[in-house]
């Protein structure tokens, strides 16, 4: 038998309706639409407004999308791996919830929590299982409802954020096709530079920390931007170099989208000179977290062809990061 790998066989997504521009935001805080443009190339986001629906929701519908799409009997999926930052409630995993309600009834599922680099990390691990031949469906879902925990009048970091989720299904692949190679890092230098302080096991709610805002995410916006354009072009590069890749082979580059200047020093660094092959849609979504990635794939899928290869590259909080090398299994 030829050697088992993981690929990608479907795609799907979901963002609210609601749309918080730039010019709205305006009325919110101390800021301009050139300002946030200019820094970092987003131009709206979208939002769950329904104070009753949490990120299971967004993780839901694009969940349904993809089995829409792909005519996939949910009864077949053999695992759910939930990326998010934003589960509905802590404990109760929100995968578990996810998979009861898309009918996923034969498929254990749990949430993984890396921030922004979570549906890489998860993607990563989804392989792993399909690889291990024990398993031949396993639903990836990158989903956040980062409006939940944004303080709105804090400038440095609601410009930033939106709602939204993907989906990928991944399944046995006997072609050479899939995920051929990834390094992923981690480092807790970064542990304090992007955070929220409080509602963890160190500092419990209180009325104290609830006054404080210290439920909200807090950001040290030139640490996180630093590290970020280092760490992410470092393995974009690396995971190049280790599999013998010239910008001439590189199909797509499939980028976090925490902020237009961090995406472009990475094609910089790649030497993707060819701007049609990085993709983008920050301007549209703003950064999404978990969700950014297979955003990207949903909008994209068909532009892909079947032998392409995808660099995707990721930063977030911790801090965690990496870059996979993935060869597109299908034509749209």
């Amino acid at each position: 038998m030829n050697k088992i790998t993981a690929a990608i066989t479907a795609v799907g997504a979901y963002v609210p309706e609601d749309v918080l521009t730039n010019k709205m935001l305006e009325e919110l805080v101390d800021t301009t639409d050139e300002w946030i443009t200019a820094r970092t190339g987003i131009k709206e986001r979208r939002i769950l407004k329904d104070p009753t629906k949490g990120t299971s929701y967004l993780a839901i519908q694009a969940a349904k999308d993809l089995i829409r799409k792909s005519n996939l009997d949910p009864a077949e999926i053999d695992l759910i791996i939930l990326g998010t930052v934003t589960p509905d409630m802590p404990v109760a995993a929100t995968g578990v919830h996810v998979a009861s309600e898309i009918g996923a009834v034969n498929a254990f599922s749990y949430d993984l929590q890396a921030a922004c680099s979570s549906f890489l990390y998860g993607m990563s691990t989804g392989a792993a299982y399909i690889e291990s031949g024990r398993y031949k469906k396993v639903l990836v879902i990158g989903a956040d409802k980062m409006s939940s925990i944004i303080d709105y009048s804090d400038r440095t970091t609601c410009i930033i954020f939106g709602d939204g989720a993907g989906a990928v299904l991944m399944e046995p692949n006997y072609e050479g096709l899939g995920l051929q190679d990834e390094i992923l890092r981690s480092d807790s230098i970064g542990r304090h530079s992007l955070k929220i302080a409080a509602g963890g096991s160190l500092m419990p709610t209180s009325e104290e920390t609830i006054a404080k805002k210290l439920h909200s995410v807090q950001q040290d916006g030139k640490t996180v931007f630093k590290f970020a354009v280092s760490n992410m072009a470092d393995v974009s590069a690396e995971i190049m170099e280790r599999n013998n890749l010239t910008n001439e082979d590189i199909n797509w580059l499939v980028a976090h989208q925490a902020n237009k200047r961090i995406i472009d020093a990475t094609a910089n660094r790649m030497n993707l000179n060819d701007e049609s092959k990085v993709l983008m849609n920050i301007q549209r979504y703003g950064n999404t977290t978990a969700a950014t990635l297979p955003l990207l794939l949903s909008d994209y899928e068909k532009q892909f062809k079947k032998g392409d290869n995808l660099i995707f590259a990721s930063f977030g909080g911790g801090f965690t990061w990496g870059a996979a090398y993935l060869k597109w299994a299908y034509n749209s």
